[in-house]
């Protein structure tokens, strides 16, 4: 597929999926965060080693206003992310249980997401708008996500699936996230949609 083609295919799926945006939901389309929480420990050793990933960068810069550019810009690193790197765990990459890292070929959930947030950034998102965070799945399992926080809703990006997602639209029990004000700081999530909360972590 060309290149053009692929932009074309990027603004029409902007273009139908934006206008969805303004429906109301039953759930708060932003996450209620409840305190502080304890950074999961493989994002704290990836501050040790990426200090400037972690730096504080002036604070809370409120959500970021969601317009028709930055959802084609969500929409495409999202897509071109999940399907350029490839799924790879930790043991096989680095012969160790966890390891954050931001990818350039190969890696697991939490470095697909460091990935899109380094690439989101970039693109002139603020750091206090594109926040890693983790999730429980239905099985119980661990699993990281991206979380863009707009005016509009927070929303999910997620290496298991190409469509952006409403995070009260997504199957997964919210956990904790990182701190729009620090992003070396991480707060709780209150995850009003469930009603129970499997027992399980990303560590």
């Amino acid at each position: 597929m060309s290149f053009q083609l692929l932009l074309r295919g990027y603004a029409v799926a902007a273009i139908c999926t934006f206008g969805f945006l303004g429906f109301a939901h039953a759930t708060p389309a932003n996450m209620t965060i409840t305190g502080d929480a304890a950074p999961p420990i493989g994002h704290y050793e990836f501050c040790k080693e990426n200090p400037k990933e972690c730096a504080y960068a002036g604070g809370d810069a409120g959500p970021a206003i969601l317009d028709q550019d930055r959802w084609k810009t969500i929409l495409k690193i999202n897509y071109t992310v999940n399907t350029t790197i490839k799924p790879m765990t930790d043991m096989d990459l680095y012969g160790v249980e966890e390891k954050w890292a931001i990818p350039t070929w190969a890696g697991d959930c939490e470095d697909y997401a460091l990935l899109k947030r380094k690439e989101l950034i970039d693109a002139g998102f603020s750091p206090s708008d594109v926040l890693m965070t983790v999730v429980l799945q239905p099985n119980g399992e661990g699993h990281a996500v991206l979380t863009v926080r707009t005016d509009r809703g927070d929303f999910i990006l997620d290496n298991m699936r190409n469509k952006v997602k409403l995070w009260s639209d997504t199957e997964y029990t919210y956990l904790k996230r990182q701190s729009a004000e620090d992003p070396a700081r991480w707060n709780r999530i209150q995850d009003g949609r469930a009603v129970s909360v499997a027992v399980g972590s990303v560590k």
